[in-house]
């Protein structure tokens, strides 16, 4: 929409660098171009604005295929003015001169001869398709042939319309066909996950059955060297059985002949001092008779009261101790009556 303002019964028009202005007034034309701007007097002036950009012109429309099936076709439509001048002179792109406004509605009008020609190509395209090979290839087909029938269209370069690109989004059919299509598919889908769950289940048991026999061949390895350590242990224990019975006899032949030295030299030790025992033994009686002899030699030659007073002596050094004696005169009388009659 172009840009007007006012200034004292004049207007001043601004236009957009994607809009084509043309100005007449009457049969003259004095302005025509993109972006242009200049002044200008209502009443004798008569403007029309062309876009020139590249527009998008979405439409959804439905279609029967060859087996009657209903689809529902989502396509997008690129198109831009190429020749201004003729889509002002087929269409209404004339505007207020006092707010810039279109007065007709040229794009609502390039959008349905668009969209009826493109639906007129598809249709056309699908009425001679099935629905299953429609929902396979008939994007592909339906995009070529509405871009064929658009190209060949005589109106759009009559009214000045190029078409830049067509696009096709979907074909879509209704959904209970859409639901009774997907059914084989996932059931097939389900058999491709089922058959690989299975292959993935056969696969495990085939590697358990090969860890269970990897594991039953090691069990038997092992069992065999258990049975190989216990030989080998046996025959180190009869080794060591037998080097120990050698050292006991060793330390047994050792310790008796230890032990026969020890009893020799304790024999021989008992003999020499039995020997010295019997030589000191006949020595003290030696003296001892010697002595004696002695002794009963210096008694027999000594008189009696010498004997007496060696008596008296002896008894007296073997008497216990006497703290105190009582004599009577009559005891007294008698021992001193005894001792003279001895003397006599």
């Amino acid at each position: 929409m172009a840009d007007i303002t006012r200034r004292l019964g004049w207007r001043h028009l601004r236009g957009a660098p994607t809009a084509h202005v043309r100005h007449h007034r009457g049969e003259k034309l004095l302005h025509d171009g993109p972006g242009l701007s200049f002044w200008f007097r209502a009443l004798t002036a008569a403007i029309s604005e062309v876009p020139v950009d590249d527009r998008e012109l979405a439409m959804t429309f439905h279609a029967r295929t060859a087996d009657f099936q209903d689809v529902a076709v989502q396509a997008t439509v690129t198109y831009r003015v190429g020749d201004p001048a003729v889509a002002a002179a087929r269409l209404d792109f004339s505007i207020d001169p006092d707010t810039g406004v279109w007065r007709g509605t040229p794009l609502e009008q390039l959008g349905t001869l668009l969209t009826e020609t493109a639906q007129q190509h598809a249709l056309d395209a699908l009425a001679r398709t099935p629905l299953a090979e429609a929902l396979v290839d008939g994007v592909a087909v339906v995009r070529e042939r509405i871009a064929a029938g658009l190209a060949a269209e005589p109106r759009l370069p009559a009214t000045g319309i190029e078409v830049v690109a067509v696009r096709v989004m979907a074909l879509r059919p209704e959904p209970e066909v859409e639901r009774a299509l997907r059914t084989p598919a996932r059931e097939q889908i389900q058999q491709e996950a089922d058959r690989a769950t299975y292959e993935r289940r056969a696969v495990a048991v085939e590697r358990e059955r090969a860890i269970a026999e990897n594991e039953l061949a090691s069990q038997i390895e092992l069992a065999r060297r258990e049975e190989q350590l216990v030989d080998q242990r046996g025959t180190n224990a009869r080794r060591e059985a037998e080097e120990h019975a050698a050292a006991d006899a060793v330390r047994a032949a050792a310790e008796a002949a230890r032990t026969v030295k020890l009893a020799d030299a304790e024999a021989a030790r008992a003999v020499t001092l039995a020997r010295a025992e019997a030589a000191g033994a006949r020595e003290v009686g030696e003296a001892r008779a010697a002595a004696q002899e002695a002794w009963l030699r210096v008694h027999g030659e000594a008189d009696v009261a010498t004997l007496h007073a060696l008596t008296g002596t002896r008894l007296a050094e073997n008497l216990p101790r006497i703290d105190s004696v009582t004599v009577s005169p009559d005891v007294l009388t008698g021992l001193l009556a005894k001792l003279g009659g001895e003397r006599e």
